[in-house]
């Protein structure tokens, strides 16, 4: 799916202009963007929460050379999907043959 998929769908759901279902996609996205740059987590209801997490240094491992190198600390964005969402999900999966 993509984000033209998404204002499409919302074109059809209210019955709002292209253009408007097209900025109001771009204002939610946005919103979510916002928040989630400044470090807050984002739930949306029956769908999940997208959080930021951050993850500390550590040692890895080249796997073609085998040289040690520190892997820098950095932020993570993880996305935990809502328990309705994943049995909706599985029952579609059920369905396909």
């Amino acid at each position: 799916m993509t984000k033209a998929d998404i204002v499409e769908a919302v074109y059809g759901k209210i019955g709002v202009a292209k253009k408007e279902a097209a900025t109001i996609v771009d204002t939610v996205f946005e919103s979510i963007r916002l928040k989630l740059e400044n470090g807050e987590s984002v739930k949306i209801s029956r769908f999940g929460n997208f959080n930021i997490r951050n993850k500390v240094p550590r040692r890895g491992r080249n796997p073609k050379t085998g040289e040690e190198i520190e892997i820098t600390a950095r932020k993570v964005l993880t996305f935990k999907p809502s328990q309705i969402l994943r049995e909706r999900v599985r029952a579609g999966e059920e369905s396909t043959p």
